[in-house]
Parts: structure tokens; sequence; C-alpha cells
């Protein structure tokens, strides 16, 4: 252990997002390759002699506890645990995090030894996993608010990947068996006598995991949502959302020194119409099942909204993944004059 195979794909996926900027801390990380960087897990990070690490990925994570606060991490799987290794700046992000987070490293700051916290939630403690829609995101639930976190991976692929290397390691640990399922017809396994609702499709691990996908309804639930941002100017029969995606939108500011941008999380999507762009809460829904009130913002809000017939042209970057595009309106303030002329003109 390990093979040549494992630690040539665990190299390959040691890659920070370009986009992304992260601290020194993680970009030594970032720069291990092969065996040094399997040493520098059992010697820093595993908690156990003899577990295995399976899989790498970077990626954005977000935590119940402290919903605005997106930071990047390093997410270690292996057989005992999942390690998320954070950018020392998430600690000084939030005031409220000083019952969350052990600060008493914290004279290492002015030195040049570089301190990264180390999440982690053992697999024995995980409950569920929640997958978003179509994949962009998954958020991994344990038995308490502190043990809730997003991956926003803004990627089909890393989510299925990732997914896929914990169904196998979960597969490794000895559980009690469930007992024996009572056969179920197909309304009432899927169905919930009190509401008619289909239920999201569940797949029950054999380690007792929940991995909970979304179902048609919840597409229907958000087209219905935006076409109630429309003020009704399309039927809900028609409307189709041809595109959902987790993307940044781009906030330049023009500084005396140097002309610097941020990026702000929103989510993109496109209709046959339309195109959006939404503040969506990713870790607070579906409600846990300890929570007990629900939470202060609703999963959508919208930020912005443009008519596809007023866009006047969409400018493409030339570097590569991940793209940069710049959609350009016509701003009329009144946006249906040429359809009123028409109308005076040619009416009666």
């Amino acid at each position: 252990y390990p093979s040549e195979v494992l630690m040539q794909k665990i190299t390959e996926d040691n890659q920070i997002p370009v986009h992304l900027h992260v601290s020194v801390s993680l970009q030594y990380v970032a720069g291990l390759k092969g065996r040094a960087l399997v040493e520098f897990f059992h010697s820093n990070i595993a908690e156990v002699e003899n577990e295995e690490l399976r899989h790498l990925m970077w990626s954005s994570v977000l935590f119940y506890k402290t919903p605005s606060v997106e930071v990047m991490a390093c997410v270690l799987l292996s057989t005992k645990a999942i390690y998320f290794l954070l950018d020392d700046s998430f600690i000084h992000a939030d005031e409220h995090q000083s019952d969350f987070w052990n600060k008493e490293n914290s004279d290492c700051e002015n030195s040049s030894f570089h301190l990264s916290c180390c999440f982690v939630l053992k697999l024995n403690d995980l409950q569920s996993v929640n997958v978003g829609l179509f994949d962009q995101y998954f958020r991994i639930t344990g038995h308490s608010a502190d043990h809730i976190v997003t991956c926003l991976t803004r990627d089909s692929y890393n989510t299925h990947t990732f997914i896929q290397q914990l169904m196998a390691v979960l597969s490794l640990l000895a559980r009690t068996p469930s007992p024996e399922p009572v056969d179920k017809d197909f309304y009432s396994e899927f169905g919930s006598k009190n509401t008619g609702k289909m239920e999201n499709y569940e797949l029950i691990h054999s380690s007792r995991v929940k991995f909970i996908y979304p179902n048609e309804e919840e597409i229907g639930d958000l087209a219905f949502l935006v076409a109630e941002k429309m003020d009704g100017l399309t039927n809900l029969p028609s409307l189709n959302i041809l595109l959902y995606v987790l993307a940044f939108q781009v906030n330049h500011f023009e500084g005396s020194a140097q002309n610097t941008s941020s990026l702000q999380p929103k989510t993109l999507i496109l209709t046959s119409s339309d195109l959006f762009l939404f503040d969506e809460d990713y870790i607070s829904y579906p409600l846990p099942e300890f929570a007990k009130e629900p939470p202060k913002r609703d999963k959508y809000q919208l930020a912005d909204g443009r008519r596809i017939r007023d866009l006047d042209r969409v400018l493409m970057g030339y570097q590569t993944y991940p793209q940069a595009l710049t959609f350009v309106f016509d701003d009329v303030q009144n946006q249906d004059l040429m359809q009123n002329l028409t109308l005076d003109h040619f009416g009666e």
C-alpha cells in the first residue's frame, strides 16, 4: 500500500482550481506529489495508524453553523473518516466561530510556520448524503449541527467520483445489519399517504447511510418559483428550465493600486425566455432532523433576471476552464415599447 495507480490518481487530483485563492499552507499541500503526499497524510492528518487514503478532492465547502462563509478545502477520504483541510483564513472570517473552532494555536500566525485547521467527520458518524440538482454539489450530514458540510464541487464529474469512492469505503465498515425490510408496494415505498407528494429518491447503503437524490418535483418547484419571479409574463406549462449551474458572478473593482475582482457565488438558471441569477442556500435544505425552526432565508433568492430577447451580445474569454462569459443586455426603459407601437400603428 498504496498502489502506483492510486498514487498517480491522487497526484492528478491534487490541483487547486485556478480561479480560487488559498493560503500558503494549502499551497504547500497542493505541491506534494505521490509518496510525499501519502506520507504527509499519515504523519499530519490521519488519526489511526492503519487507515488508508482513498481519494483526494479540492472543493469549496460550507458549514451549517456558518452558512454565509464559503471556504476552499482539500477534502481527503480515508477508510476511517473524511478530512477537510481548511484555509486558515476561514478561522478569522466570522466572529461567531469562537465556540466552533479551537484557536489555541493562534500564536503561530506571525512565524514562518503555516497552520491549517482540519475538520474531521468520522465515517461511523455519517448519517446521510444529499446530492444537489444536476450533481453540482452534495451535503454530508452527521449527528449534529456541527457535522453538516456541503461540498460545492460545481462539477458533476467530481461529485459522482467522490460519491462512488465514499460508497466503496462505507462498504468496508463493520456495522450491525439492519432488520429485514417488510415488503412494500410502490405507492407506500415512494409516496406519502398524508400529502400524496413523491418523496426524494433514497438509496440506503449497506452501511445504513442514506444517499438522497432530488426527484422531478424539485425541478417543478424551481420552475414555479422562476415563473413567479417573471411576474406572470409567461405561462407555467411552457416554461422549461434549460440549464442549472453553480457559477460565480465577477465583481470588478478598479482601485488606485491594482484592479481586483471578487467572485460572488450564484446559481445561474436559463429558461427559454429569461436568464436568472439566484442566491441559493446550499446547506440548510432539506431541513436536518434536529432543526427546530426553518432557516432564516429562503432556498432561492432572486439576485438578477433579464429577458433573452434583450440580450445584445455574449463576450467569451480566451482562457481555459473555468470559462468567463460576459452578457451584455440592452437597457431599454420601456421594454415593450416596440410591441406597443406596432399595436397602435396597425390596430384600429
